[in-house]
């Protein structure tokens, strides 16, 4: 039986140099971005698991690693976050998934759950807002209307000077 691959992607603390990539290449072939602060790499594992724990243990003293993620998504829609936390924060997450009396990867989670959710609740309070202004100045046909060309327009970061508002 062949193990499956697992594509990760390495979220790094800093830019590397090119001395830095080529060193840690030699130990696991990499793909780096346009400036060197992530990194995707292919490994074979039976579980995604055991496939971030195989490169964080390869690259570690090669590389200024914050982060290693699961490429995509399970069959669940989740993602996996391979984190090594310094020695005090380690503790004082134990500790504290004690106190609410559970692991520490549940701990987390459910962190991570709350700040997302808060985050999806911030963002759209601020799409309300933003479009409660617009509706101020202008007729909700108008406003549709230029949400619609908007959306049928390939997007090229900022907007063409020369382009008009719609009256």
């Amino acid at each position: 039986m062949t193990m499956p691959h697992h594509a990760l992607e390495i979220t790094l603390t800093r830019p590397l140099t090119s001395a830095e990539l080529r060193h840690a290449a030699q130990a696991w072939p990499l793909a780096a971005n346009h400036n060197a602060t992530r990194l995707m790499a292919l490994a074979h594992a039976k579980t995604d698991e055991r496939a971030a724990h195989r490169l964080r243990q390869r690259l570690t003293t090669r590389l200024p690693i914050d982060v290693i993620t699961t490429h995509y998504p399970d069959a669940h829609g989740r993602v996996l976050l391979n984190v090594a936390f310094p020695l005090a924060a380690h503790t004082a997450l134990q500790r504290n998934a004690r106190r609410a009396g559970l692991t520490s990867e549940r701990f987390v989670r459910e962190a991570l759950h709350r700040a997302l959710a808060e985050h999806a609740d911030r963002e759209a309070d601020r799409l309300d807002y933003a479009v409660r202004q617009l509706l101020a100045s202008t007729t909700p046909a108008h406003l549709l209307s230029a949400v619609g060309h908007a959306l049928t327009l390939p997007l090229k970061g900022l907007p063409n000077r020369d382009v008009k508002p719609l009256p």
